[in-house]
């Protein structure tokens, strides 16, 4: 590993989001390096995609680091710069199984400031839950949908609500699910027009685009 780091420590003042730390496929000690070169600008460290194993020695060296197991995220310190803003973000979510993304693009929102809910287990297959909560995700500003088997999910709320949509496609399902590409293909060839798609699992892509839109309404 080189010496030095090339983090992105302008990103927030030219664009207004935090770099976000890849923590799948860096080892614990580039971890804690890229921590200490952080934390040392006072800024604030946001690891998405770290495992609990990662995680825990990372907790060791820095007692006031929070893990987040169930969004497989840790953060480390506070966000000075965070956006002052009444504008706000719903995560409809499919079912439990879309838990561990929902949550990542929760964080990820709430480490710049703004304000979500989550809605889980409200998918098409028992559509009544979904209409039972849809009054109260009209009250939010952005929505971002997280769906896997079919993604039908961004569809039928592209189709009922006015608000920007964020689709997620989720690698679950059986079969030709295939890893959240059919969910993939599905939300892009939705027929409720103006729906944004993100990659397979991206929930903190999803919580970026919809901080992007909050800064300009």
């Amino acid at each position: 590993m080189n010496k030095d780091i090339n983090f992105d420590f302008d990103r927030q003042n030219r664009i207004g989001i935090i770099e976000a730390i890849w923590g799948e496929h860096k080892n614990v000690d580039q971890l804690k390096k890229i921590c200490e070169q952080v934390l040392d600008k006072n800024e604030l460290v946001f690891i998405t995609r770290i495992n609990f194993d990662k995680a825990k020695l990372i907790l060791e060296t820095y007692k006031n680091a929070e893990f987040y197991r169930e969004a497989s995220c840790l953060i480390i310190g506070k966000n000075f710069k965070k956006l002052s803003t009444d504008k706000k973000v719903a995560i409809v979510a499919g079912g439990t199984s879309d838990l561990s993304v929902s949550l990542e693009a929760k964080l990820a929102l709430e480490v710049h400031g703004i304000t979500c809910k989550t809605f889980i287990d409200v998918g098409v297959a028992g559509i009544h839950r979904l209409f039972n909560n849809l009054e109260d995700i009209n009250k939010f500003d952005v929505i971002i949908v997280c769906a896997g088997m079919e993604g039908a999910l961004p569809t039928v709320l592209g189709g009922l609500l006015p608000q920007p949509i964020i689709a997620v496609p989720i690698s679950v399902g059986y079969g030709v699910s295939k890893m959240g590409f059919a969910a993939l293909n599905s939300m892009l060839s939705s027929c409720a027009p103006g729906i944004s798609v993100m990659n397979i699992d991206n929930g903190y892509g999803a919580a970026m685009a919809a901080l992007r839109i909050i800064k300009i309404i």
